[in-house]
Formats: C-alpha cells, sequence, structure tokens
C-alpha cells in the first residue's frame, strides 16, 4: 500500500540528534565479519531494510548472525571459504549496494547464487559490475540490458586485474576488490575520480594488506580476515537532510552525533559552507578506521553556487538536499557533471526539478545537471518515486512552502532511514502521515 507525507511550516529546529548508522559501513561489516576467522560484534548497525536484507543474505549462505539488541549484531565469521550454497534466490531487496558487492563475493564461490531484488532494484543497471568481474573468469547471467535477477556460477577459477572504471563508483570497486580477494594474483582499480573508501579502510581494519590511495587500490588474493570489532558511525547521507533543514529554517541549532565523515562522503558539506552554512565539528575520533565528529549546524543565510564539479562524485547521494537548500539560497544554483543521479533509485534530477516546478520554482535540467532559481516554495502534490531520498527532500521543503505539500510514495525511507519522520517530528518538523 502506497504511503504518504503530508509537511508543512514548521518550529525552528532544536536539539541533539543520533542520527541511524552508516548503511553502507553497516553493508560491509556484516559482509566482512561474516567473511572473517573468528567473531565480530557490530555496534550501531542500521536497522534499515536493506542492511537487513544484506545480513539475512548471509544468514542463508552459513553464518550465523545474532541479535542481542537493536542497532548490535554478533557476527560468527566462517571464514573466506565457509559460506555455503542457499537453499532458493538470495533476496537484496532495495539494496544496490548489497546486490553489487555480493555479486564480487559470490562469483569467487564454488557454487551457484542467483540475487533478486524489488522492482526498483530490478531495474537498476548491473552491466557495469558484471563486466570487469567476467573479465577476472567470472559467470554471471543478467537480464537484457544488464538487468537483475544475477545468475551467478560458482566454480570459477578468477584471475587479478588491473582494471580502470570508466565511471567512478565505489560499489563497482568494491566488487572487483572481493572477488580479488579470492583472486590469482593482484587485482587493481584505478578510478577517473576519487570514490567512497569504505571497502579498503574496513578491510584495512580486518587485517588484509591493501594498498589505496585516492582513486586507486590494489590487494593480493589469497589473503584471510581477521575478525575485528567495529562501531559503526552515524550515516552522513541520513544527517544531510538536517544538515539542510537546520540551515534554511530560521532560529535552527542542531547538534548530530558522532557522524561519519569520511572524506569521499563529505561533498555535500563542503558545498553547503560554500554557500554560507554555519557547520562546526566537535568532539572528533575514530571509529573502525572511519573519521568521525559531532556536527553543529545553525540557520544561516544561504547563497547558490556553481558546484564545483570535483566534489560531485563526494556527494552523489546528497543531491536531493542541496536541491532544497539551492531552493532556499538568495540566487540561482548551478549543477554540473552530474548525470550518475538519473540512473539512481529514481532519475534524481528529473524528479527533484520536477518537484520543485511543482512547489512554484523555475528549474532548467541538462543531460548532466540543473540551475535552481530560489523563490517562495508553494503548497502542492510532488511524487517520491519511491526514492527515500527524494521523500525526504520535499519533508523539508514542506517546512519552508506557503500550504502543504503532500509526499508520494514514502514507504522506502524505511529503507535507510527508520524513524526518520519520528526523529524529525521531535526535532520541530510539522510532518505527519497522510
Amino acid at each position: 500500500m502506497t504511503q504518504d507525507w503530508i509537511a508543512s511550516a514548521g518550529q525552528p529546529l532544536r536539539g541533539t540528534l543520533d542520527i541511524p548508522g552508516d548503511k553502507s559501513v553497516s553493508h560491509r561489516a556484516v559482509m566482512f565479519a561474516a567473511l572473517a576467522d573468528g567473531t565480530s560484534t557490530i555496534d550501531g548497525f542500521l536497522e534499515g531494510e536493506d542492511t537487513r536484507a544484506t545480513a539475512a543474505i548471509f544468514s542463508r549462505v552459513g553464518v550465523r548472525i545474532e541479535t542481542p539488541s537493536p542497532s548490535r549484531r554478533i557476527v560468527h565469521g566462517v571464514g573466506v571459504d565457509g559460506l555455503k550454497p542457499a537453499d532458493g534466490d538470495l533476496d537484496c531487496g532495495n539494496a544496490g549496494t548489497g546486490m553489487r558487492l555480493l555479486a564480487g563475493l559470490l562469483a569467487a564461490q564454488r557454487f551457484d547464487s542467483v540475487l533478486v531484488g524489488d522492482v526498483s532494484l530490478s531495474k537498476r543497471p548491473m552491466r557495469r559490475v558484471t563486466a570487469p568481474l567476467s573479465t577476472m573468469g567470472a559467470r554471471i547471467d543478467t537480464e537484457e540490458g544488464g538487468l537483475p535477477p544475477l545468475r551467478i556460477h560458482g566454480g570459477q577459477p578468477l584471475t587479478g586485474i588491473d582494471y580502470t572504471l570508466e565511471v567512478a563508483s565505489a560499489q563497482v570497486k568494491s566488487a572487483v576488490l572481493l572477488a580479488g580477494l579470492y583472486a590469482d594474483g593482484d587485482t587493481v582499480v584505478r578510478e577517473p575520480h576519487p570514490t567512497r573508501d569504505y571497502t579498503e579502510r574496513m578491510l584495512k581494519a580486518f587485517g588484509v594488506d591493501i594498498d589505496f590511495s585516492p582513486g586507486f587500490a590494489r590487494l593480493r588474493g589469497g589473503q584471510r580476515l581477521a575478525a575485528t570489532d567495529i562501531a559503526v558511525p552515524a550515516d552522513f547521507s541520513s544527517a544531510a537532510f538536517f544538515l539542510v533543514a537546520a540551515s534554511i529554517i530560521p532560529d535552527s541549532e542542531l547538534r548530530l552525533r558522532a557522524v561519519g565523515l569520511n572524506p569521499r562522503r563529505t561533498g555535500l558539506l563542503q558545498a553547503l559552507r560554500l554557500m554560507g552554512a554555519d557547520i562546526t565539528e566537535e568532539n572528533a575520533s575514530e571509529h573502525g578506521g572511519e573519521p568521525v565528529a559531532d556536527l553543529v549546524v545553525r540557520h544561516a543565510p544561504l547563497r547558490g553556487i556553481a558546484v564545483p564539479e570535483a566534489l560531485v562524485p563526494d556527494m552523489i547521494d546528497e543531491f536531493p538536499a542541496l536541491f532544497v537548500a539551492a531552493a532556499a539560497a538568495d540566487s540561482p544554483t548551478v549543477v554540473r557533471g552530474a548525470a550518475e543521479l538519473r540512473v539512481k533509485e529514481s532519475d534524481r534530477l528529473a524528479a527533484m526539478a520536477n518537484g520543485l516546478r511543482t512547489l512554484g520554482l523555475r528549474v532548467d535540467e541538462t543531460p548532466d545537471g540543473a540551475t535552481i532559481f530560489p523563490g517562495e516554495l508553494q503548497g502542492g502534490v510532488v511524487d517520491s518515486h519511491g526514492d527515500h531520498r527524494i521523500a525526504m527532500a520535499f519533508s523539508i521543503a514542506g517546512q519552508l512552502a506557503k500550504g502543504e505539500v503532500r509526499v508520494g510514495d514514502v514507504a522506502n525511507v524505511a529503507t535507510s532511514f527508520p524513524n526518520y519522520d519520528a526523529l524529525a517530528t521531535g526535532a520541530g518538523f510539522a510532518l505527519r502521515k497522510a
């Protein structure tokens, strides 16, 4: 059943918020813990549908995973050679990260596997990941156009490759590196632009000898992982919505605790500061190889900017939030080099442009970006296209609109940010279920 929200003008945002755990780190933590020798404890695990789907898949391939309390997992690793065949298809739900990383991992196993997903994931292209894996020796069949399901033939000997990605993608890089753990020789991945290095950092935390720098990673096959405990930082992509909301809603001030600040993830933070946002970092530390800090954000007048293209790969998931910040700025904001947004959970460029037009703004689209002209937001009905980030972005827009904003099809928010609406209303949002 379709679920909608009604967003309207709320109160100044106040308080200290604990944002759910990082989705990308949670996926990798349960994967690497499952492959490790020994038992690992994961604290701060994201209790979202995507990450639970990944954990459920590992339970089905022979890994015992305990849940002693919410956001905690105890994973009894079976080693890199201990996974077992499942008795049926493996359902990734809506998790593109899960499917792409698992493709690399399962391509190296002795048994066959089939990865399936929901309606949205089944429309997302997978050839970008199956192509380099095939070069390594993997056999993966897809539907026409390279779409899921992925039918993975086990028992294929893999050979390390030196691969340059055509399009920068942390998911594709990670899939190749995971296959490389099982490959003969070294596996090298080079990127046209540096992407998030969660996989590299966490493999190192699990004892893998891996050499990496921005845009480059190398590891040798045949290594084993040693169990380790992981504290998952708060998800920056989830924090992004509150960073934007507190920046544009007058008299707001929020503290977001222990947010992950991986330098390949925080392009939005830099873009907001270029726009004049008042965001400071406190209590900096490191969790499981990942830098974290409290983020304190206060309302500030924002100015329009030309978003530096160098920041685009480091904020690809945060553009829906940026569009709303741009709508509240004092002059137009120009985005270029973001064609990747057209092949996310939805065509995010088109979805955000159309939604803002519905609320009364002018947005000029280009194939790889848009120019957002700020103005007074009106009420209206916008479609999230089942995309959690689009839904959350328009819940923010509603806080500044002159009338109610109905945000359609918001059920998928639970995939990455469970209880978002409760946290938002507790901070001062006016947001309710339709």
